[in-house]
């Protein structure tokens, strides 16, 4: 007859019942380990129910290595490779949840989110993984059999540990850093995070020229030095934002400008020559409305202030016109930062972690899953699948 296991312990607790935590404990106790899922805010999964407007992108068809950012970008193969896309829709599709392709291979629940929250509670029951809400965590601690998690609700043991308490984007959603300290407290090293998947900001003079167009969009490919991205962008009240700006954000740098092609599909120099030619007497911003919203044709006509009829428009002024459309050069002073970032950049450096199990090469017993680990995907549900990839990856090893 096998010993009785101690009170409040388990082979495995998992801190944070956000995506990958929720996944990695549902595949940790269907395997039979016993299980321990802890969350400090009072409801599991806060970030998939908000997510892709109350919808969950809860991953795309195209995922690929190449659309995640890391230090190490060969860290994710392993993980990407063990668990795909296809993989996590095949579950979708056993709990029959109905789902749609929104664009760019990004799968979107034709329901709720809480769908999605829902299908891995499920996979937790499943398990027999026991979970507590509202759970405020103290400290962590190394013990001769495992790890001592101190709560405000008592200690709790486990063999193993898995932290997937991402990152602190979103603070209002319960966000923070306590993952990165968790991994210091241990003796890892951190790539610096910063927010990423957020919108840019321009200074109050830039804001001055530009607060007449808050709420304009256009399709545009925005880059930053060789990397591009070819998506909506959207004026605001404070800068920036829309697909393509989000997108460029994980690899902008302070100081570095972003170069905006605000007519991809067209040829402004020829729809321009036509239209003088056709019609002398048309001025620049009427002309630019035909490729540009009206309001942002208007400001970039102020700005040339050239003659008064596009008949006097010489070749060299119009590729000046031509560049200001489609060569726009911005260096905006900033991002919204973690109030309003959809991720977080940066984490747990990859190279102290196993890329098969995601333990730490020096802590045994101890695994990193999700966003506290130094991996992050384009926009689009690439992060979610990181999420699933990752936990199924830990959890079969735990």
């Amino acid at each position: 007859m096998s010993a009785a296991r101690p009170f409040n312990s388990y082979d495995v607790i998992v801190l944070g019942a956000g995506a990958a935590g929720l996944m990695c404990a549902g595949v940790a106790g269907q395997r039979g380990r016993s299980v321990l899922l802890l969350e400090q805010a009072r409801a599991p999964g806060e970030k998939i129910r908000i997510s892709g407007g109350g919808r969950c992108n809860f991953t795309n068809l195209h995922t690929t290595p190449a659309n995640f950012l890391s230090e190490n970008p060969q860290f994710c193969k392993s993980a990407l490779k063990s668990f795909t896309q296809q993989d996590f829709i095949a579950m979708v599709d056993k709990y029959r949840i109905a789902y749609h392709e929104k664009t760019r291979g990004q799968l979107f629940c034709d329901g709720s989110s809480q769908q999605i929250i829902d299908m891995l509670l499920a996979e937790n029951r499943r398990g027999d993984a026991q979970m507590r809400l509202g759970v405020g965590i103290l400290g962590v601690s190394k013990s001769e059999s495992g790890f001592v998690v101190a709560t405000d609700q008592g200690e709790y043991r486990g063999q193993s540990l898995v932290v997937a308490t991402g990152g602190p984007s979103i603070p209002k959603m319960g966000a923070s850093a306590f993952g990165y300290k968790t991994a210091q407290h241990f003796g890892h090293k951190m790539i610096p995070p910063r927010a990423a998947l957020v919108p840019l900001t321009f200074d109050v003079g830039m804001l001055a020229q530009f607060k007449d167009l808050a709420g304009i969009a256009v399709d545009a490919v925005v880059s930053v030095g060789k990397t591009k991205f070819d998506e909506a962008l959207l004026f605001t009240h404070r800068g920036l934002s829309g697909p393509a700006v989000l997108q460029i954000s994980s690899y902008w740098r302070d100081g570095l400008d972003v170069v905006i092609d605000m007519a991809p599909k067209t040829d402004a120099l020829a729809v321009l020559k036509q239209a003088r030619r056709d019609r002398p007497k048309q001025e620049l911003a009427t002309a630019l409305g035909e490729l540009l919203p009206k309001r942002l044709a208007q400001m970039i006509a102020d700005k040339i202030a050239g003659p008064p009829r596009l008949a006097d428009f010489s070749d060299k002024l119009l590729m000046s016109v031509v560049a200001a459309v489609k060569e726009w050069r911005v260096r905006p002073n900033g991002t919204e930062g973690y109030r309003t970032a959809e991720v977080t950049l940066g984490g747990v450096d990859t190279t102290e972690l196993s890329s098969k199990t995601f333990e730490s090469k020096s802590v045994p017993g101890l695994y990193f899953i999700g966003e506290v680990v130094d991996v992050t995907g384009h926009l689009g549900g690439f992060n979610f699948q990181w999420a699933w990839s990752s936990g199924v990856a830990a959890g079969r090893h735990v």
